[in-house]
């Protein structure tokens, strides 16, 4: 996301600046100071909820982009790679990406939820079995001209 169209949606608008509008998130946590000049402004934007969360945010992307790129040159880039990785390798990333992996890892291995087709009673059953006649009715009034063969060809 890009810092105007994050002062937009969650500010209101509060602190943009036209030069700012192709500057990065992550950019921006890094120095704020740089791309919002107004020191009333910055303040209020800093002690907000929105940009304490989207920092948060950030920060995590950032940190899993880091750990991804270093995964990727040890040779891992799949989750069978991730569990079979030496320990020395797992222990290159953060541990929150660790859990995030060793859970995908696990839930590929064993998987707690199943998907099954979904059966929506009485919903689209008149859609899904009527006729073409039943599906092109006309409104009252309008009279239908017979063209063709009348089972849909022309």
């Amino acid at each position: 996301m890009k810092l105007n169209d994050f002062l937009t949606r969650e500010l209101g608008g509060r602190g943009i600046v036209d030069t700012n509008r192709d500057v990065l998130l992550d950019e921006f946590f890094r120095n704020p100071t740089k791309y919002i000049r107004d020191k009333g402004a910055l303040n209020e934007i800093q002690a907000s909820g929105h940009y304490l969360s989207m920092k948060r945010a950030v920060k995590g992307e950032v940190i899993f982009d880091e750990d991804i790129r270093k995964l990727c040159d040890k040779g891992v880039n799949n989750l069978p790679g991730w569990s079979l990785a030496a320990a020395e390798v797992k222990a290159t990333v953060h541990n929150s990406t660790k859990h995030f992996l060793d859970a995908a890892a696990e839930e590929a291995r064993n998987p707690t939820t199943t998907s099954a087709p979904e059966k929506l009673e009485g919903l689209y059953e008149s859609v899904h079995n009527a006729r073409r006649s039943h599906a092109v009715e006309l409104p009252d009034g309008v009279e239908r001209k017979k063209t063709g063969n009348g089972n849909g060809g022309a």
